[in-house]
């Protein structure tokens, strides 16, 4: 299976570039909106727990990350689920750029056997997603 480089950042490290197409939010006068994404990994069989350990390096040093949770999937032994929030899909864009995302791409890529359902959110708050600078 041939995964792209925006497969792997759908859910990875953040997740696929989805700013393609899309129209600004509808009051410039608001602050940015946050952006939220969830979806599920598939790992290739037993390589969970190494893929899960390739995900969580290096999250903390993101821009405009306001969390990035990893976690095992009980029902399934090969999956993840990856829930982000971001400052905005801007710094969510700009995150696919960062030398840390491009190697956790490059080390993770053979351990992915597919995607699951992934969703977009708009989130609105909630404990530990105080913005940082506002």
């Amino acid at each position: 299976m041939s995964l792209d480089r925006r497969d792997f950042l759908l859910i990875a490290v953040a997740a696929l570039a989805s700013t393609v197409g899309r129209q600004p939010d509808a009051n410039p006068k608001e602050p940015p909106r946050m952006h939220g994404l969830i979806g599920k990994m598939k790992a290739t069989p037993g390589q969970r727990d190494a893929l899960a350990a390739i995900l969580l390096e290096g999250t903390a040093d993101m821009p405009g990350c306001l969390s990035y949770v990893i976690a095992r999937d009980p029902a399934d032994a090969d999956a993840l689920w990856i829930t982000e929030v971001w400052e905005s899909r801007e710094h969510h864009t700009a995150s696919l750029a960062l030398p840390a995302v491009q190697q956790a791409i490059a080390r993770g890529r053979p351990l992915i056997a597919g995607f699951g359902e992934r969703f977009e959110t708009q989130p609105l708050g909630g404990h530990g997603l105080a913005r940082s600078g506002r």
